[in-house]
């Protein structure tokens, strides 16, 4: 394990020292994208009045939700407990943009309790709507894993319970737990795969001209 991260080459930004353990921090600076444009978690917190939920009702909650998903449940009870130490959780209001289209953001959401409702801002206009993401979804991993912009924009339903993960706290898993950090962005990316197929089979759906028409 130790010797596939090896192969990654170190940003050039981060200082000597540290440059093995800040993949993910450093990769919207090195992609040119200015710092000041990339939204941290902890500001949008503030914005959206997220209150701080206690660690070990996070970790019951996600160790309940990942242990019913067919991929993230191959992570052990002791693997997702594990998580706990840099995860960050949180609740939500209702009716508040936790992720929004087309901004650069270094986090990403695993939904514990309650709806947010999953829409793309189309260029003509049109508010599609692509899902309603219920307890044990992941929102926002694209962004966290490629430093690209959002894909979508996510809100709250009602009042949700979250677990979020950042660059940094990235950074740190695969530092301190590599194999563990490995598992998860394997899981992720599989899982997002999947997702991207899905939705892009139905927004090419939704451009094809009506036959009855």
């Amino acid at each position: 394990m130790k010797g596939i991260l090896g192969l990654l080459r170190p940003s050039s930004a981060a200082p000597e020292g540290e440059q093995d353990s800040r993949l993910f921090a450093t990769a919207f600076f090195d992609q040119g994208i200015d710092p000041d444009a990339v939204v941290p978690w902890s500001a949008r917190a503030v914005e959206v009045g997220a209150r701080r939920l206690a660690a070990a009702r996070g970790v019951q909650l996600l160790q309940a939700q990942w242990g019913r998903d067919r991929f993230m449940n191959r992570l052990s009870p002791e693997a997702l407990a594990q998580l706990g130490q840099f995860f960050e959780f949180a609740t939500i209001p209702a009716g508040r943009d936790v992720v929004r289209q087309d901004e650069h953001g270094d986090f990403m959401l695993v939904l514990l309790a309650g709806t947010m409702a999953v829409e793309r801002h189309q260029p003509w206009g049109e508010h599609l709507r692509l899902a309603e993401a219920g307890p044990g979804d992941i929102l926002g991993e694209m962004s966290l894993l490629d430093s690209g912009v959002r894909f979508s924009h996510c809100s709250t339903v009602n009042e949700c319970e979250v677990a979020v993960l950042d660059a940094e706290s990235l950074d740190n898993m695969l530092s301190q737990e590599p194999a563990l950090a490995a598992s998860l962005i394997g899981l992720l990316a599989r899982k997002l795969s999947l997702r991207l197929r899905a939705v892009s089979a139905r927004l090419g759906g939704s451009n094809q001209p009506n036959k009855n028409a």
